[in-house]
């Protein structure tokens, strides 16, 4: 197994990698007092941080090694874990690549982070969020990192445009946000030149995902998951009794309680997000149908041939609120009982700290008068006094009924 330790460490130290807008000083700070764990949508990056990382380490002279353990040669190993410390020793930095595809990789985090504390520091990854929200005898030792897709600044950076306000810049950070929207920012993919061949990588993409994650912890038929996938593409909002409807609308055989059992590993695995309405009442959360938000946006294009901006344009929005705010906060649509509905209402506990409506024209009066009237409704049972409209390229302020709205291109927005 040695040699299979060196071959990866080796491997790790001579990658040639673009750097990504993330904290490294901030993840090796805090991996001297807990287990650093970064999760995520799979090939969104988190091997590639794990590599900048140990690079960053030797390079400071740190003793440090990567190990990624989805290697068909070790991870079916029932000693592996013990085998890496045999082989690594009990001091410096240990990164381990995907660590839930080993066995009993809990209970050996939990033990050699209390037994080694202040001298071995553990930095791991997995496409799979329960590793961000373990179960005992993890719980309050680790501290998790949710890695996403590029954001639209990390975007411009890998294809080395720059931001110029001119009237120029702006048209060609237009058509770069075109690009980004429709074919999504997993890092391979954005380094790519031709269409095609990024429509294919996003289909092994998603295979993979329904395959390696998904099939993998709900036991469910990998035919239903892939269907099951399209119909979620295809909705805005989504409910079990609608997709069951859809299920047999084809002929298939499948009973509730799977479809509720896809919906959680389906978020589980960063494929998909479900996001509740805002609701006092468990009830309600758990009965309204919840918007189906996707882990990249260049999932829609590559996996029904479809560009539906309206949604592309909300997606991108829900993704950069998941970037930015810190896991605390959360994220809810609204509905009042007159129909009125606002995209985002941004909550810390209780009380709610924004409110985002995204809407790709307002060039037609009523869409404006319709979105607007739902803001400021959500405002005013909210006490708030402003509210946020993202669109196209409509930018400035008004105030109406007491409620200050701003409006700004989802561009601008992105790099703010």
């Amino acid at each position: 197994m040695e040699e299979v330790f060196e071959e990866w460490n080796v491997y790790a130290k001579k990658r040639v990698l673009k750097s990504r807008a993330i904290d490294l000083d901030k993840i090796k700070s805090d991996s001297k007092l807990k287990i650093v764990a970064i999760t995520g949508i799979r090939r969104a990056g988190k091997t590639s941080l794990l590599m900048l990382l140990l690079q960053k380490l030797i390079s400071e002279g740190k003793r440090s090694a990567y190990i990624n353990l989805e290697d068909s040669r070790i991870k079916d190993s029932k000693e592996v874990l013990d085998e890496i410390l045999k082989w690594f020793g009990d001091s410096g930095y240990l990164l381990l690549d995907e660590i839930t595809c080993v066995r009993n990789w809990s209970g050996w985090l939990a033990r050699n982070h209390e037994l080694l504390k202040g001298r071995l520091h553990l930095i791991i990854s997995s496409s799979r969020k329960k590793l961000a929200t373990p179960a005992k005898p993890l719980r309050g030792r680790i501290i998790p990192y949710e890695l996403y897709p590029l954001s639209f600044s990390e975007f411009l950076q890998f294809k080395n445009i720059k931001v110029e306000k001119t009237t120029a810049g702006i048209g060609k950070i237009e058509k770069a946000l075109s690009e980004y929207l429709v074919f999504g920012g997993f890092p391979e993919v954005v380094l790519l030149d031709n269409k095609t061949d990024k429509v294919k990588l996003l289909n092994s993409y998603f295979k993979d995902i329904i395959a390696l994650d998904v099939a993998e912890i709900s036991g469910e038929n990998i035919t239903a998951i892939e269907l099951f996938g399209k119909y979620v593409i295809e909705t805005p909002y989504f409910s079990a009794s609608k997709c069951l409807n859809f299920f047999k609308s084809l002929g298939y055989k499948i009973g509730k309680s799977s479809i509720l059992n896809l919906e959680r590993h389906a978020q589980d695995s960063y494929l998909f997000y479900f996001v509740p309405i805002f609701s006092q009442s468990i009830k309600n959360r758990s009965q309204y149908p919840r918007k189906s938000y996707l882990g990249d946006t260049g999932f829609m294009y590559a996996i029904s041939g479809r560009k539906d901006f309206g949604r592309l344009f909300e997606n991108a929005v829900f993704l950069e609120l998941k970037r930015r705010l810190p896991m605390s906060h959360t994220i809810n649509y609204w509905k009042s009982r007159e129909g009125f509905e606002v995209d985002f209402i941004v909550c810390e506990g209780v009380r709610a700290k924004q409110i985002i409506q995204v809407c790709y024209t307002l060039d037609d009066e009523k869409t404006k008068e319709r979105e607007i009237r739902s803001l400021i409704a959500c405002a005013k049972e909210f006490g708030l006094r402003t509210g946020l409209v993202i669109t196209r390229e409509e930018s400035g302020t008004e105030k109406i009924r007491g409620i200050r709205i701003q409006y700004v291109p989802l561009w601008k927005w992105l790099l703010t």
